[in-house]
This record gives C-alpha cells, sequence and structure tokens, in this order.
C-alpha cells in the first residue's frame, strides 16, 4: 500500500512564500512522475506542476511559472512545492499526486491560505 502524506501549508501575507512537501511511503518500486494540483473554494482541481522521476524534467501551469519550482529527493520519494510571491489567488487545498505504472495515488492535501 502506497501513502502520501503532505506538510508545509499554512496562512501567508502575499507575496511571502512556503514550501509544500509530499513524502512517499509503502510499497513503491518505481516512482514515473509526481505532481501538485490545487482546488480552491468552489472551484474544480487544477494542475499546478509536474516533475519526472527519471530525469527531473518539470512542467508548469501557466499562472505559476516563474514562481512555484518543483524538485525531488528520489532517496526520500519525497516531492518539493518552493511557492514565493504567492497571491491570493493561490489560496487552496494543495494536494500531491503520484504515477507507479498505470496506478495513481493522492494525498490528503495542505491548505494554502494567502491573505493579509
Amino acid at each position: 500500500q502506497v501513502q502520501l502524506v503532505e506538510s508545509g501549508g499554512g496562512l501567508v501575507q502575499p507575496g511571502g512564500s512556503l514550501r509544500l512537501s509530499c513524502a512517499a511511503s509503502g510499497s513503491i518500486f518505481t516512482i514515473d512522475r509526481m505532481g501538485w494540483f490545487r482546488q480552491a473554494l468552489g472551484k474544480e482541481r487544477e494542475f499546478v506542476a509536474a516533475i519526472s522521476w527519471s530525469d527531473g524534467s518539470t512542467v508548469y501551469a501557466d499562472s505559476v511559472k516563474g514562481r512555484f519550482t518543483i524538485s525531488r529527493d528520489n532517496v526520500k520519494n519525497t516531492v518539493y512545492l518552493q511557492m514565493n510571491n504567492l497571491k491570493p489567488e493561490d489560496t487552496a487545498v494543495y494536494s500531491c499526486k503520484m504515477n507507479i505504472g498505470p496506478s495513481t495515488h493522492w494525498g490528503q492535501g495542505t491548505q494554502v491560505t494567502v491573505s493579509s
């Protein structure tokens, strides 16, 4: 069984920074890709960023390019999301997603609130 546990969310003022972590544990053999999604209140879940586990290539949503950085630690099976210059519209529950072959796993999410 695979578990994903996110951490690092919280309340931050506009222009501030947060770093999210997502640690994977359990029956993990080969991770293909990990990513972050977010869902604001009353809105659909949207893609934020993803990283290939093999070569570290990354992809970002246009709304976060230049402000967010996704990275990974292959030894710890952990993915990070460094979020800088946060805006009120970044407020959402952030969840990580892991792809292992044909299977997909989700974390429970962590709340990020950007407000003055």
